[in-house]
């Protein structure tokens, strides 16, 4: 028995001498000394402040490691009195409450078949010494300065590949972060293919509502799209409509001019249909200034 004994005592005075260099390494910590010293903590509010003063060292060792493996990631721990005691509170940190901020911003542009890397495009994504540019980005700056009382939108026109509608999601990118205003911006040769497919869909209704009321409005590629004189008259024409009543920011990108456009729009299979084509443009005239945008093709640099 004597052995068994000698062994527990041993255990008892090697986990008592492990507790004391624990508490003393904890006391010396340049941080909890300057703490106790502001608080004027006395011995028993910092003996039972033990166990908390370890939880703080510990979690600001891993915070300023980087570590996975900390208690709140994108929070900072420190050191806080709590009736009579020491406790740890966790602070968001910067980096966390910028985040959250910008996925805030990103979540208030809505994309409808378009890319999602559409909406992380900001000021550094664009250049601005483009001389070629220069109408557009004025354009564009006159629009975010206006909002949230954007009198007109813009059509931006041009060739193939020249960065129309990552413009445009920069705009959406602007209105979001600088007044909270959510875009809707989607890609309207899908959507007409999409309306066209569920035309005896109750659904369809709905669909036009949701896009005729978005708070901003971005037709990407319109022109683009196969010509369906429905599409053109019970379903653009109402959504412009709608948004003209109510003077609501509508902005369009395209490869063709307006004079074009109308042409696309009165090419239809019942002959020639240039009053329903100029009905629609009216519209767009008004609710958008139109400004070519000049430019080689990116998609290939």
């Amino acid at each position: 028995m004597e052995p068994i004994k000698n062994q527990l005592s041993s255990a008892q005075n090697q986990s008592r001498a492990t507790y004391e260099e624990i508490v003393q390494s904890v006391m010396t910590d340049p941080r909890v000394i300057q703490f106790i010293a502001e608080h004027q903590m006395t011995q028993q509010e910092i003996e039972r402040s033990i166990p908390k003063f370890l939880e703080f060292i510990s979690e600001e060792a891993k915070f300023a490691a980087h570590s996975q493996d900390v208690i709140a990631t994108g929070y900072q721990p420190i050191l806080i009195m709590n009736e009579g005691y020491a406790d740890v509170s966790y602070l968001e940190t910067q980096e966390l409450i910028d985040f959250r901020r910008e996925e805030a911003v990103k979540n208030r542009i809505r994309l409808i078949s378009l890319p999602a890397s559409l909406r992380a495009i900001t000021q550094k994504d664009l250049d601005f010494q483009d001389e070629n540019r220069f109408e557009v980005y004025q354009a564009l700056q006159e629009v975010i300065s206006s909002a949230p009382d954007i009198q007109r939108g813009l059509y931006l026109f041009g060739h193939f590949g020249i960065g129309k509608s990552y413009l445009m999601a920069y705009l959406a990118h602007q209105l979001s972060k600088q007044h909270q205003l959510a875009t809707t911006m989607l890609h309207y040769p899908t959507f007409a293919v999409d309306i066209r497919n569920a035309i005896k869909d109750a659904s369809v209704k709905e669909k036009i509502d949701d896009i005729k009321s978005a708070q901003v409005l971005i037709l990407d590629d319109i022109g683009a799209e196969q010509h369906s004189a429905w599409v053109r008259d019970d379903v653009l024409q109402v959504i412009l409509q709608h948004r003209m009543q109510e003077n609501l920011p509508t902005f369009f990108t395209s490869n063709f001019s307006f004079k074009d456009l109308e042409r696309h729009f009165a090419a239809g299979r019942n002959g020639d249909e240039t009053w329903q084509a100029k009905r629609v443009m009216e519209r767009i005239r008004y609710l958008a200034k139109e400004i070519h945008l000049e430019g080689v093709n990116r998609r290939y640099e």
